[in-house]
């Protein structure tokens, strides 16, 4: 089985002055703000870190829902927030860090086994798997 999604930007003027626009394929996002002001000084609006959060909290989430299930175990309640650091670096701006801060409810579950499983599904989820590296194309086209 093969799934295939999109988002796509569109941007217009320069790095400090420019605007842009992200989209999703689902219309969740429809042509929502983001920016150099948004990403780096506060001003409202979203940047890339925040969506690899959302993307990356999602993800590990309905891993670790398939992993419980896999155990016996329904959570009553599952809470992600994935904190990412955008730093300086010798060659520009890095990821250099990605931390996931998990609360559960799950009735019948130990600590020590849901610390298990939660690393268990850190570990498989696609988008974990997908910033660990992957091979990156790049087709382009001017005009």
């Amino acid at each position: 089985m093969k799934i295939q999604k999109n988002g796509s930007a569109h941007w217009s003027g320069g790095l400090k002055d420019g605007k842009g626009q992200i989209s999703t394929q689902s219309g969740a996002l429809k042509d929502y703000p983001y920016g150099f002001a948004a990403r780096f000084e506060g001003v409202p609006g979203s940047n890339p870190e925040e969506l690899i959060g959302a993307a990356h909290s999602a993800c590990f989430t309905m891993a670790l829902s398939l992993i419980l299930g896999e155990a016996g175990l329904t959570a009553d309640s599952l809470e992600t927030k994935a904190d990412v650091t955008l730093e300086k670096v010798a060659d520009g701006f890095a990821i250099t860090a990605i931390d996931l801060n998990l609360r559960g409810v799950v009735p019948g579950a130990d600590e020590a086994t849901f610390t298990e499983l939660a690393n268990k599904a850190k570990a498989g989820c696609p988008v974990s798997k997908a910033l660990a590296a992957v091979p990156i194309s790049l087709v382009v086209s001017l005009g």
